[in-house]
């Protein structure tokens, strides 16, 4: 049977056995579920407050905002990270956001956390389970599963490699004169890597490097334990599950290896998982892919992911400040559309990672994308590449601070730059979704190229890490940027929380103004709408709107609630003279 039946037509067991049947046959998926299920039905009886959670279209709201952080972003001398950012967290940002996403806090081996060692342990140099616990006693916690690939220095991998008849299939294992041509890769290094076994050279598959050692769903052993995992994660206070890398999952040679059904299967059964355990608990895709490609994570909006990363929405941004023209961006927000009131988008623009580029493939034309490259590297920056498949490769991300590649470090204009930075964070702020803000957002960072010499990788220049002192001294003093990008980027959340107009299921509009300006108009079920217009150029601009042909309204007075200026409706127009990099968020005052 397939497995894209309608979710909220049958129960959780029900979708949780025929997934396992599309994935492992009748036979073994029945018997794949006779040994989850008392599993899943024990985890349910131990958490019985799991059980009780508000309405789907009520589990994300205005309110919600999420930081994205390191365990270690900010240190101060004895004490462990994990607990100065609890006190860094509660004493600066309680009323900015109401979630955090801690990157991967385990122990690991490269990658900053994402070649994951032991999945259930905290790694000691950051702190321990209880730190973990603190901070989700005061936000909502985002956790990472890394379940595509573990770290060569894992037990699961070390046991494979010393023969361990349990682990034997866990990893996969291919003979290097197959024809893999047609995977699709995210990296430039090779696709399989030689490893030294107690049973001699075996080539194992690794999607994105030698350390990080793909896992092998084909085994339904393999899946068990990684859903042991996911539900741990929810005992120690996940309410968000972030899938990393979550579009290799599954691997069938011949095929491109991306995308596959078996894929959304498994995302379907993490889900239908949780909807039977822990349905508060939300599931959120990273499927750093062409826009079309990475929405198919909503499913059917009720059987898949709740939320997605909004990947185009980076180097759209990037564009529209570099061009001074909204078009581009205009054009494709106008087509966001979620499945269901259920789900939503995960709106960002900088992230651990780099920019990637191939989201914006065939919004943003080559030309436009290469623009976007010779800018970062204008800007100190760098770019990071992936193989293609038959050979040669293409440009994968942009690796630079978001500040950096928005404003040109070599002429600094503190004042213009940190209002063009916050008018590109204000978009991501009206658009339908929920935001997700990277800590180097909240500081407007510069490009660390200290830490790329020193750590050897081009993703490196974004990942700076900060004593809590130097973070104490820059916020605090008016005279340093990172000072005016934190005040008013913290202004700006605290106010969005308490328009309802941003409501991930309010509607939205895209008010195509004029190119040199970003417009939407969001209306909420209950409330008033909010209108939000961005300059998005360095000069002064005026902006007439038909209040009732464009707003649909009568309204005559509308108020901004960022400036606190008040407009009046002249003849039916309503005319807005914008500064340069000006942003307002209008509401009708009756």
């Amino acid at each position: 049977m397939s497995p894209h039946t309608n979710a909220n037509m049958q129960t959780p067991e029900k979708r949780i056995q025929e997934l396992l049947k599309f994935l492992y046959g009748e036979k073994k998926g029945l018997e794949t579920w006779q040994r989850l299920r008392p599993k899943l039905i024990a985890f349910r009886e131990q958490h019985p407050s799991l059980q009780q959670v508000p309405p789907p279209e009520e589990r994300l709201t205005e309110k919600d905002a999420i930081l994205i952080t390191y365990a270690d972003q900010v240190k101060e001398p004895n004490r462990r990270p994990l607990q100065t950012l609890a006190h860094f967290l509660e004493a600066r940002l309680r009323e900015a956001f109401s979630g955090v996403h801690i990157l991967p806090f385990f122990p690991y081996s490269s990658d900053d956390g994402f070649s994951v060692i032991d999945y259930k342990k905290v790694n000691p140099e950051f702190g321990t389970w209880d730190d973990v616990v603190r901070i989700g006693k005061s936000f909502r916690l985002m956790f990472d599963a890394v379940i595509n690939h573990v770290s060569r220095e894992s037990e699961w991998f070390q046991a494979f490699v010393k023969g361990d008849p349990r682990y034997k299939d866990y990893f996969i294992v291919v003979d290097p004169s197959t024809d893999l041509s047609q995977v699709v890769r995210p990296r430039a290094t090779p696709l399989l890597t030689p490893v030294e076994t107690v049973e001699g050279i075996k080539y194992v598959w690794t999607t994105f490097s030698a350390d990080q050692i793909d896992l092998n769903y084909h085994n339904p052993n393999v899946l068990l334990d990684i859903i042991d995992i996911l539900l741990f994660y929810v005992e120690k206070g996940a309410e968000i599950i972030r899938l990393d890398a979550i579009a290799y999952v599954w691997k069938e040679i011949g095929t491109s290896c991306i995308h596959l059904p078996q894929t959304h299967a498994l995302v379907k059964l993490f889900r239908a998982v949780f909807d039977m355990v822990a349905p508060g608990v939300l599931i959120i895709t990273e499927t750093n892919v062409p826009h079309e490609e990475n929405i198919s994570y909503f499913g059917n909006g009720y059987d898949e992911a709740q939320l997605v990363y909004n990947f185009a929405l980076p180097p759209l941004v990037l564009h529209t400040f570099r061009t001074g023209n909204s078009e581009r961006l205009s054009t494709w927000a106008a087509t966001l559309r979620t499945p269901s009131n259920t789900t939503t988008f995960f709106n960002f623009i900088a992230s651990h990672d780099g920019i990637g580029v191939l989201p914006a493939k065939g919004i943003l034309s080559e030309e436009e994308i290469q623009a976007l490259v010779e800018m970062t590297l204008a800007h100190g920056g760098k770019v990071s590449y992936r193989a293609l498949p038959g050979g040669g490769k293409s440009v994968y991300e942009l690796n630079i601070t978001l500040y950096d590649a928005l404003n040109d470090p070599a002429h600094p204009n503190p004042k213009v730059d940190v209002r063009r930075f916050l008018a590109s964070q204000f978009i991501m702020l009206s658009l339908l979704g929920v935001p997700g803000v990277y800590f180097h957002s909240i500081l407007g960072s510069r490009n660390c190229l200290e830490c790329v010499e020193r750590l050897g990788y081009p993703r490196a220049i974004n990942r700076e890490k900060f004593s809590l002192s130097y973070v104490n001294h820059v916020l605090s003093d008016p005279n340093t940027h990172q000072y005016h990008v934190f005040h008013g980027f913290y202004r700006l959340l605290t106010l969005r929380r308490k328009l309802a107009a941003f409501h991930p299921n309010s509607k939205q509009q895209i008010l195509p103004l004029k190119d040199t300006v970003f417009a939407l108009m969001r209306v909420p079920e209950r409330g008033a709408p909010v209108v939000s217009v961005v300059n998005v150029i360095d000069n002064n601009e005026i902006v007439d709107i038909d209040v009732r042909k464009t707003l649909q309204t009568t309204s005559d007075r509308w108020h901004d609630v960022v400036s606190g200026q008040t407009y009046q409706v002249k003849a039916g127009n309503l005319s807005l003279e914008l500064q340069p990099y000006q942003f307002i968020w209008l509401m009708p005052t009756q």
